[in-house]
């Protein structure tokens, strides 16, 4: 069995551990509230697990087939809540997602992992240390879960952000091409993949916060999940706004791209033209000079002796002409 911790907690306080799931699932019927952890359970294991807490079928499923989208789901007085952490990893410059199911009773919580982060021995413990948190049962795990998932969005922010900084120097590089746009079509891949991770987590904490107050929730935990749902809508923002950045990176890249074949497109045609100039210059003398060097013993003025000089004059002249015409077109 793939239980990474299983307790009883009674009045905010951490019982002796449960012997087995078994054990767990009969003592939360006793005063206090069953949390119990999961890694990557089998499909066998994940259903022994919800068989003993009532879990509904349909929410056992999804965590089954995994890759869900985050979402909250109500059976009569239990919650099944999807949520999917995110990471961003410095040496590769990408975001690593993480997906965690919920399952929430009254009496008990299943949390089950997909994925190794994010790690929950960290919340389990910072609970243990708040015994009037703990002691608000299962819904207070829900909230801390919650929060250290929204947590872990800083970093992804912050690691995006400075990506998007980096890309926007780049495009206006002299040599910028097919890297930069491959660069920032997977950076906007990367946005969208945290926007579904992060988008749907807005509504769901409004309905967390409406059945918080219709259950009538302390007090104080209802304004803990305002302050996650708050964080949630600044994350939001912020993808939105990415997604806002890379369209217009993506944009000006592609018109720089084109201005910049265009130059170059430029360049080649002045090249061309005087190629072709100083081609037609050439061509006029090297015509004369091709006629008269024919060597047949009957062409006109073959014994003149102002011949020579005549079919010289006659080269520099077509040539000056040409270039005259050549340097007013400005092709040269």
């Amino acid at each position: 069995m793939t239980v990474v911790d299983v307790a009883v907690y009674v009045e905010g306080a951490r019982q002796d551990d449960a012997s087995t799931v078994a054990d767990a699932a009969a003592r939360a019927k006793e005063p206090g509230f069953v949390w119990v952890g999961l890694l990557r359970p089998s499909d066998v294991e994940l259903a022994d697990v919800a068989g003993a807490f009532g879990v509904h079928s349909l929410a056992v499923e999804d965590a089954m087939k995994g890759h869900q989208r985050s979402k909250l789901e109500r059976y009569g007085d239990n919650l099944a809540v999807v949520v999917r952490a995110a990471r961003y990893v410095e040496s590769t410059e990408t975001v690593e997602f993480g997906e965690i199911h919920l399952f929430v009773g009254p009496k008990a919580i299943v949390t089950v992992r997909l994925a190794e982060e994010p790690e929950l021995a960290e919340v389990r413990s910072r609970l243990e240390g708040d015994p009037p948190l703990l002691a608000l049962g299962p819904r207070a795990v829900l909230y801390a879960v919650l929060d250290a998932v929204v947590d872990s969005y800083g970093p992804v922010v912050a690691g995006l952000e400075n990506d998007i900084d980096e890309i926007e120097d780049q495009i206006f590089e002299q040599h910028a091409g097919l890297p930069v746009s491959r660069r920032i079509y997977e950076l906007h891949r990367e946005v969208i993949a945290f926007q579904r991770a992060v988008q749907p987590l807005a509504g769901m904490l409004t309905e967390v916060r409406s059945l918080a107050e219709q259950d009538e929730t302390d007090i104080e935990l209802r304004r803990l999940f305002r302050d996650v749902h708050d964080h949630v809508i600044r994350v939001s923002d912020r993808i939105d706004n990415f997604r806002a950045l890379l369209d217009n990176a993506l944009n000006t890249h592609m018109s720089l791209v084109a201005q910049r074949q265009t130059e170059a497109s430029f360049a080649q045609n002045e090249q061309t033209k005087k190629i072709s100039a100083w081609a037609a210059i050439l061509f006029a003398p090297s015509l004369v000079g091709t006629i008269y060097g024919m060597n047949f013993r009957h062409m006109p003025e073959l014994g003149w002796a102002f011949g020579y000089p005549l079919a010289l004059a006659t080269m520099v002249i077509l040539g000056s002409i040409l270039f005259v015409v050549f340097k007013r077109a400005k092709w040269l």
